[in-house]
């Protein structure tokens, strides 16, 4: 990791890629993810920790299946939410977003239980961040 200030923007900048985050940065045992993202990501569930999102641009929504029945949250830029542990939900961005997420290290983007990775992910743990 760099001892560095990171602009989040030339992070983003620096890959492509949809729905596989980068690693910008970690604290104590969580890593510090940003990531590119646009369409439907897929129906998952961290068993054991709480998934933050921040959406840095665009718009995400985020699916929940929690046990008053299924609701949508809508997150524009600036906006923050964190899955609780638990919950079955699925993000997607119908026009793109870029997002910041916080997850202890080694945590799946795809959960612990999930639909079949979609073949355009193609890592579930983030990549470092290339300088």
């Amino acid at each position: 990791m760099s001892n560095e200030p990171i602009a989040l923007a030339k992070a983003l900048a620096s890959f492509e890629a949809l729905w596989s985050p980068r690693i910008v940065s970690r604290v104590n045992d969580y890593d510090v993810r940003v990531a590119k993202v646009e369409g439907e990501h897929l129906w998952h569930v961290h068993d054991d920790t709480d998934e933050f999102f921040l959406v840095i641009d665009g718009e995400l929504h985020i699916a929940l299946r929690e046990p008053a029945g299924e609701r949508t949250v809508t997150l524009p830029t600036g906006s923050v939410f964190t899955v609780p542990r638990g919950t079955e939900h699925k993000p997607y961005a119908p026009s793109g977003a870029a997002i910041l997420l916080f997850e202890p290290t080694g945590t799946p983007t795809v959960g612990d239980r999930h639909d079949e990775i979609p073949d355009h992910v193609d890592v579930t743990t983030g990549h470092s961040l290339d300088p």
